[in-house]
C-alpha cells in the first residue's frame, strides 16, 4: 500500500512540475492569450486617432 501511494504521489509531483516547466510555458504567449490594453500597440494606435479626431473640435 505504501507503494502505491508513492508512485501516485510522484506521478502528482511530475505532472505539476509538467504544467508549471512543460514547453508550452516557455518563450512566447499563445495567440489566444488575453494582451491588456496598454500593451497592444493596435488599441493605443486607434486611442491615438480618436484623441486626435476630437482636438480639432475643441480648438
Amino acid at each position: 500500500m505504501l507503494y502505491v501511494l508513492a508512485v501516485i504521489g510522484a506521478l502528482t509531483i511530475a505532472v505539476l512540475l509538467w504544467r508549471a516547466f512543460g514547453p508550452d510555458r516557455v518563450g512566447t504567449a499563445p495567440s489566444g492569450r488575453f494582451v491588456a490594453p496598454d500593451d497592444d500597440p493596435e488599441f493605443l494606435r486607434k486611442l491615438s486617432e480618436q484623441r486626435k479626431q476630437k482636438r480639432p473640435e475643441d480648438e
